[in-house]
């Protein structure tokens, strides 16, 4: 279930992705990006007739097509198909819903996308009517009442025409799938249709998560404008058709007997490789303060370093490439952050204890020279790209990364390595980066630009400004780790966690070089959908597990 505080940090991010691309390019294009809001589906086709109709006047370059499609505001999901992210496309119909020149030009744009998916329709009949099909839909909902309850009732209407289909499981649930997305989608204009509302979430939860529903929401009905909906039963895990089936037929316990329960159990087969570490050393930085002046009235910040040992091993991928990893001992921490800690948000609470075992973890955020080693390896389940950083550098962390890519890299580098490479679950990430700290970084209650890379035009606490590189930079150039040895925990890329925040979401945790640094905490939570990949800042490092010896 989304808090506050959850959507409060989607409506951030959304925010500052919107920035930082009006940032990039120019003003002028924040106009072309409310315009394009309104679309579900957008085609280059599509932004230049939005560009032409509505901004011909406004000197929006004919170029700010281009890049707004390629850009992280945007995903490509087919052929010359691309959608807004969801989060965005909602921050920015939510900031001018209540502006009276806005409200009457996302009119404007709706009958313009009514008229150019009849012209489509008419031109190409029979062809991509699912795209046609979900731009009349937005469209509609923003033409007053009664089109948005016609709106609802067609969605309506094909929920249930789909649940009744004699097709393959997987194709329906891929169309309701689709279909409970879009409803998904619209759900700030279709308010006023709870019930269908509630129904795609309840289907929602029942394709991607079935074992959190229960038989009454099984066997509910929801009335959406005259249209009778229920949970098609051919959807179900073999399980809940079994109980649906049986509900009315048994009794809920057996005499003398406490009800039954179903659990489900995985076996895991283990095997280990032993390692041989090697002893590095490393310079740790923490920053203190020191009151100077006149009354001591100004604070100074001092950085005090210190060398440090610890134990890893290099993994040789080839052509003089090698990944670092660096040993992470067994240990206990408090996750999450006290109500006190500046910036405090409550998906970092309640606070608790975490017993983590030993690990090894990347030393730094895997570069693009790694990542185009790993790519050049045998395919497991996905093609990966082996040049999508934007900000080019063979020592640069690799970027412009999914939750999927990241996690293909993982299963190619396990299958050579025979090391059980993956992803850092959210506790081992986070009790990696704190090494034993308590403090908002690694470093100190503060944190400064000469040993981080993140928006160094915000302060945090009594920090102070500095240089904004508007970019990454090369893993490990600041040449100070934590007291574990990892480099770079705070900012240049955020970093995929393996865990699943909620619904669909994959978490990611560290900040990046555009974020402002009390999202660069140790324990702060960001976001965002696994397909994601045209995002400048979102990169990673792995883990394993493995026996070792010194």
């Amino acid at each position: 279930m989304t808090t506050v505080a959850d959507a409060e940090q989607e409506r951030e991010r959304a925010k500052q992705a919107v920035e930082r691309f009006v940032w990039r390019f120019d003003q002028s294009y924040r106009l072309l990006v409310y315009h394009a809001a309104l679309p579900l589906v957008l085609t280059p086709e599509l932004v230049n007739y939005l560009r032409n109709e509505f901004l011909r006047g406004e000197k929006v370059p004919w170029v700010a097509e281009v890049d707004l499609l390629l850009s992280d505001l945007c995903s490509q999901v087919g052929y010359e198909l691309y959608a807004m992210d969801t989060q965005v496309r909602a921050y920015l119909l939510d900031e001018i819903k209540d502006q009276p020149f806005w409200q009457r030009r996302m009119q404007e744009v709706a009958q313009v996308l009514i008229s150019y998916v009849s012209y489509l329709s008419r031109i190409n009949p029979g062809q991509r009517q699912q795209e046609l099909e979900a731009q009349r839909w937005a469209a509609m909902v923003y033409l007053g009442d009664e089109s948005c309850k016609a709106a609802a009732r067609e969605i309506a209407e094909r929920l249930q025409d789909t649940g009744k289909l004699a097709q393959a499981n997987g194709s329906i649930r891929a169309e309701l799938a689709r279909l409970t997305r879009i409803t998904e989608e619209l759900s700030p204009q279709l308010k006023e249709e709870p019930s269908l509302l509630e129904y795609a979430k309840l289907v929602q939860r029942v394709l991607r998560a079935p074992d959190t529903v229960n038989l009454t929401e099984l066997q509910r009905s929801y009335s959406v404008e005259g249209v009778e909906l229920t949970v098609p039963e051919k959807v179900l895990p073999e399980d809940l058709q079994q109980t649906v089936a049986f509900s009315g037929q048994i009794p809920d316990r057996l005499e003398g007997f406490p009800p039954l329960q179903t659990f489900k159990f995985e076996v895991v087969n283990l095997t280990t490789l032993k390692i041989d570490l090697q002893l590095f050393e490393f310079s740790v930085a923490t920053i203190e303060s020191k009151q100077t002046g006149w009354l001591r009235r100004k604070t100074e910040l001092i950085i005090k370093r210190r060398q440090q040992l610890a134990w890893g091993f290099r993994e040789d991928l080839g052509d003089g490439v090698q990944l670092e990893m660096v040993a992470i001992p067994e240990g206990s921490f408090v996750m999450g952050s006290p109500d006190t800690e500046e910036g405090h948000r409550d998906s970092e609470s309640p606070q608790h204890q975490v017993t983590v075992k030993s690990f090894f973890m990347g030393k730094y955020s895997v570069t693009q020279a790694q990542w185009q080693a790993v790519a050049a390896l045998p395919q497991v389940n996905s093609e990966l790209d082996p040049e999508p950083s934007y900000f080019k550098g063979a020592d640069r962390p690799v970027e412009q990364i999914s939750w999927y890519d990241a996690v293909e890299f993982c299963s190619r580098l396990a299958q050579k390595t025979g090391r059980n490479y993956r992803l850092p679950s959210e506790a081992q990430w986070e009790y990696a980066c704190r090494a034993g700290t308590t403090t908002p970084f690694h470093f100190g209650e503060t944190i400064t630009p000469k040993l981080a890379n993140y928006d160094g035009n915000e302060t945090y606490r009594n920090g102070v400004k500095g240089k904004s590189r508007r970019g990454t930079t090369a893993v490990g150039s600041f040449g100070v780790a934590n007291d574990f040895g990892l480099y770079d925990m705070h900012g240049n890329v955020w970093e995929w966690c393996a865990d699943n925040w909620h619904d669909n979401y994959r978490l990611l945790r560290g900040g990046s070089w555009g974020f402002i640094p009390v999202l660069c905490r140790s324990a702060y939570r960001f976001i965002d959908y696994p397909g994601v990949r045209f995002n400048y800042s979102f990169g990673f490092r792995v883990v394993c597990a493995a026996a070792w010896t010194q």
